[in-house]
């Protein structure tokens, strides 16, 4: 386990659907020695309910209060946790504060045609009804510039898990220097 500094900040992981944040998240996590939370799997647990069924039976203004609540909760009263965030939780200011404020961001990014091979045939994600390529598409037009406001960006079109890790621990270090 590595100790990078004396408040052992957690590590938030924002991104695009499809984007790898779960994947990541898991094995840095691991490698650190930090809990992960997977802040959607979270919301299920705490409500008792798939996601479809939160936006289904209470919409999704319900689903993202709920999100902003445990999102908070996580943040102010745990350290030392790697949170893998849904795609959307950067769409309420309050969440994009309280993760800056209490954690380190990174930003995963892919490319249209790469997330649309990864969430092709994912029934779990309410928001890609219908004709995906052109669902994620419009999300990403819609959301652009909403994950600008992390410490550091890593892009995971071509790489393996391993060098994304390498890349975010890489800023983790310089971020903990400050």
């Amino acid at each position: 386990m590595m100790v990078m500094n004396d408040h052992e900040t957690s590590i938030v992981l924002i991104g695009f659907m499809g984007t790898g944040k779960s994947t990541v998240g898991q094995q840095l996590a691991q490698h650190l020695g930090y809990e992960f939370i997977d802040l959607d799997a979270e919301i299920v647990s705490r409500q008792g309910r798939t996601i479809p069924e939160l936006f289904a039976q209470d919409g999704e203004a319900y689903f993202r209060l709920q999100e902003n609540r445990i999102l908070t909760d996580l943040l102010q009263h745990k350290t030392r946790l790697v949170i893998a965030t849904g795609g959307g939780a950067v769409l309420d200011d309050n969440n994009c504060k309280t993760m800056l404020h209490n954690g380190f961001v990174v930003a995963l990014t892919a490319q249209l045609d790469t997330i649309v091979a990864r969430v092709q045939g994912d029934t779990n994600r309410p928001l890609l009804q219908g004709d995906v390529t052109e669902r994620v598409h419009a999300l990403m037009e819609a959301r652009l510039g909403r994950y600008d406001f992390a410490h550091c960006t890593v892009e995971t079109d071509y790489l393996a898990v391993e060098p994304i890790i390498a890349a975010i621990m890489s800023a983790y270090a310089k971020h903990s220097l400050r």
